[in-house]
């Protein structure tokens, strides 16, 4: 069963000023059949929204807690729920 997911993700840590949001767009295109978008919150965390397979959401997902991700993520905090669509691919905001 692979139906479509949204997944809201909050990242903490040192995720900003070191590419952190253009590695994720890159990484949620070369997973392939997510939209959405990361954006730098005013507090230094990052929140990525991810809209599809609900399989491609759980390798981002991972992919946002792993050690490979540019920075140093202190810790993911994550939602998910009904995709709302509106999205045309996946933004860097």
């Amino acid at each position: 069963m692979n139906e479509d997911a949204r997944l809201v993700v909050w990242v903490r840590g040192r995720v900003q000023q070191v590419g952190f949001r253009w590695f994720t767009r890159a990484n949620a295109l070369e997973i392939g059949n997510l939209t959405g978008f990361a954006l730098n919150l005013d507090d230094g965390r990052v929140q990525v929204v991810a809209e599809g397979p609900r399989e491609n959401c759980h390798r981002l997902l991972d992919w946002l807690g792993s050690d490979d991700t540019p920075g140093n993520v202190d810790g993911v905090t994550e939602i998910w729920d009904t995709p709302r669509g509106g999205y045309e691919g996946f933004a860097i905001r």
